[in-house]
């Protein structure tokens, strides 16, 4: 069966320029939109497989993913790929928590006409497509934080031990410590990495996770 997208940029040129490479590759425009409410608005009156969105459109700088998630809140069968000249990865984010037809590319990767169409049909089916440059800048970010950033160095130790299944008093024999002076540590290291008491998970266990997901 034909896709059938809507697409939606301000920049005529652009525009203009992704409808023909999209119909050369067999797939119908069925709208062409230059701002965020008329895009909607010609995703609900033509029901396309797929609408392809710049991030900035008017009215304001984001109102392409606005127009995004509204498209996807109201005509969940219709896929969403948007198009960013930069990575945002707090937008990408907050459109790939969806489930299933959505995408987001950065605009440079429309010059790689064969991926783009690639990326435009995983999308119409119900697929998923995440920029590379996303990927990377996602992992870097990961790496950037340290959720044990908060603890002091003793407090690295007297966790490390405790990833051991070491009890306070075991620490406190590896560290030359005094026990009491283990539970303080213990104390703040649960109040620094914020893990509140609750009846059914162990804030020792949660610790000692925390400790294995951040090596």
């Amino acid at each position: 069966m034909t896709i059938r997208a809507v697409l939606a940029d301000d920049d005529v040129l652009l525009r203009e320029g992704l409808a023909g490479l999209l119909e050369q590759a067999g797939i119908e425009v069925v709208g062409k939109a230059g701002d965020a409410d008329t895009a909607v608005a010609l995703v609900g009156r033509t029901a396309p497989d797929i609408a392809i969105l710049d991030v900035r459109m008017p009215p304001d700088r984001t109102a392409g993913l606005t127009a995004a998630e509204t498209i996807r809140s109201r005509h969940p069968g219709t896929g969403v790929l948007v198009l960013s000249a930069h990575v945002a990865v707090e937008h990408a984010l907050q459109l790939l928590s969806a489930e299933g037809g959505v995408g987001y590319l950065l605009k440079n990767r429309v010059t790689d006409v064969a991926s783009f169409v690639e990326a435009v049909q995983r999308v119409a089916a119900g697929g998923s497509v995440v920029d590379p440059d996303l990927v990377r800048e996602l992992v870097n970010a990961r790496r950037r934080v340290d959720p044990l950033a908060p603890l002091s160095p003793r407090e690295r130790e007297v966790l490390a031990l405790m990833a051991e299944g070491r009890s306070n008093a075991g620490i406190a024999q590896q560290l030359w410590l005094a026990e009491g002076t283990v539970e303080k540590h213990v104390r703040s290291i649960l109040a620094k990495l914020e893990l509140p008491e609750t009846e059914g998970d162990h804030r020792r266990v949660l610790a000692v996770v925390r400790y294995l997901e951040a090596r």
